[in-house]
């Protein structure tokens, strides 16, 4: 994108995720409506694998689908299921809208295959409107169809200015509280970075990320620091009468700190990701494999805590908001093993090294600083494969030569005979 300072506007959207506060009635309310999409979704699922299996053996009677699906439960659901009835009518018809969507993914390999819902008394969703112009926020408050004028915690985030139009509403319970997911579509303006406003990124376990000017950044590690708070209720939980009360509410003890770390978390990234996108046009990364890194059981937990993927997935749309371009290098460049003075690649640099000196040139390194200057030199290289992508990346994505078989995508830089897989 061009740089000449003027600023351009779009309609994006964006979804407000709001904490509600509601009294017992709504509670009990919200769980039962959550009950009715979980059966839903299980009644649907069992009705499809039975109507393809009636297709495979005979051919003249329909496949599936969720449409079909869900006119034949409004039929039904009045004499077999009238407690239905108590939760607005688009609770159980997203839910088998759901399930479509689930099967699309399926069918078009971007997902497996769905699963029936088993019930969480500590994760469950719904969704209980049918489209814009069927629920209302006021200041802070949310009007659903049939459950009426609910508290939140905290107002729209986005103001008449915005010229916000309501989309959709999804009601969950994380950890039990109720939240609800509220998109939007907004105005949007920006103001385009310069196009030499280049950033490379190394991602680690020590520092979460340092950047080519020599900046790092740690990451919250917040599983590390409550792991001990976290093993203690655990191992009180294992000790309380299974079925009981005090197992239940020892349960949600655990939930309730299990969110806690994740929010830790996710404040973090999403404070690191807004000011990346804000200062660079493009960002260049490593295209880990984070599912091939987990294997390593030294490492696992500590790379699970820092969320590689998570920080790719935000920066990624952030980027896309503002302009900007996320590049993954190829996964088998040897960015610390590089020299970003004179480019010689240093034979043996194992983990432990931190710093590390040329033996061409006698530049002393910083293993991760040097690193993420690779990184950004790629942004204007020519001869190396790198390219444009999406933060769901899986096995096999990212630049370079395409693989017969995709290879598990873990950085690996420790010894000079690794090869690619394939031809």
């Amino acid at each position: 994108m061009a740089f000449d300072g003027a600023a351009i506007s779009t309609r994006i959207m964006t979804v407000h995720r709001i904490a509600l506060d509601v009294d017992k009635a709504q509670d009990a309310l919200f769980a039962q409506c959550a009950g009715i999409a979980r059966f839903s979704w299980n009644w649907a699922l069992d009705r499809w694998k039975s109507q393809y299996t009636a297709h495979c053996e005979n051919n003249s009677l329909p496949k599936p689908s969720e449409a079909a699906l869900r006119r034949e439960l409004n039929a039904i659901k009045r004499a077999e299921y009238p407690w239905m009835l108590h939760a607005p009518k688009a609770v159980p018809q997203q839910a088998i809208k759901n399930l479509g969507a689930a099967f699309k993914g399926f069918f078009e390999g971007r997902s497996r295959y769905p699963n029936f819902k088993a019930k969480d008394l500590c994760r469950e969703s719904f969704r209980p409107d049918n489209g814009p112009g069927t629920f209302r926020v006021e200041g802070r408050r949310l009007k659903l169809p049939r459950i009426g004028w609910v508290s939140m915690r905290e107002a729209l985030r986005f103001g008449f200015e915005m010229n916000p139009t309501l989309k959709s509403v999804t009601i969950s319970r994380e950890a039990g509280r109720w939240f609800a997911a509220i998109a939007v579509e907004i105005d949007h303006s920006f103001t385009p970075r310069p196009e030499g406003a280049v950033i490379g990124v190394d991602l680690g376990v020590t520092d979460l990320a340092t950047l080519s000017d020599g900046r790092k950044f740690s990451g919250s590690k917040s599983l590390g620091r409550n792991l001990k708070r976290l093993a203690r209720l655990q191992r009180s939980h294992a000790r309380k009468q299974k079925g009981g009360k005090n197992r239940a509410r020892s349960r949600a003890r655990i939930a309730k700190l299990h969110a806690r770390i994740r929010n830790i978390r996710q404040d973090g990234l999403h404070k690191l990701t807004t000011k990346l996108s804000r200062e660079a046009s493009t960002v260049v990364i490593e295209d880990l494999n984070v599912r091939g890194m987990m294997a390593n059981r030294h490492l696992s937990r500590a790379i699970s805590d820092m969320g590689f993927f998570e920080f790719r997935r935000q920066l990624s749309y952030k980027l896309a908001r503002l302009g900007g371009t996320l590049v993954a290098a190829d996964r088998f460049f040897a960015s610390s093993k590089t020299c970003s003075a004179c480019h010689t690649k240093a034979e043996v640099l194992p983990l432990s090294v931190r710093s590390w000196t040329c033996a061409n040139c006698g530049a002393q390194h910083d293993r991760d600083i040097n690193a993420a200057i690779n990184l950004k030199n790629l942004a204007g290289s020519e001869d190396l494969k790198v390219r444009p992508v999406s933060a769901c990346g899986v096995e096999g994505s990212g630049g370079g030569t395409d693989l017969a078989v995709k290879p598990a995508t873990m950085k690996q830089e420790n010894g000079p005979d690794r090869k690619r897989s394939g031809p």
